[in-house]
């Protein structure tokens, strides 16, 4: 099991908070929940919305400032990039649908 944090550094606004964010993502939402506790996330920030067709959500993660990056990095998150993050996304999609 790992968790996984990108590399998006997408500049966004967020209420009060102007930063960079990221995506933190795991193998499983259990081991991604456990992690985020561990460096100070709070569940209420988890992101599971459904799938554009109404389906299960497959882009679970938490959304996460340069600062919070640098933590998940040092308390042992594999860096991906971008393009990792979209096949562990798919890899979820076609584990909805049966497929290998």
């Amino acid at each position: 099991m790992s968790v996984y944090v990108d590399n998006a550094r997408i500049p966004a606004r967020v209420g009060r908070i102007s930063a960079r964010w990221s995506h933190l993502t795991a193998d499983t939402k259990e081991e991604l929940h456990a992690f985020a506790s561990r460096i100070g996330l709070r569940r209420a920030w988890f992101q599971d919305k459904a799938d554009l067709g109404g389906g299960p959500g497959v882009h679970w993660h938490y959304d996460v400032t340069d600062t919070k990056r640098r933590e998940a990095l040092a308390a042992g998150a594999v860096p991906i990039d971008l393009r990792q993050m979209g096949e562990i996304i798919r890899g979820r999609r076609d584990a909805l649908k049966g497929r290998p």
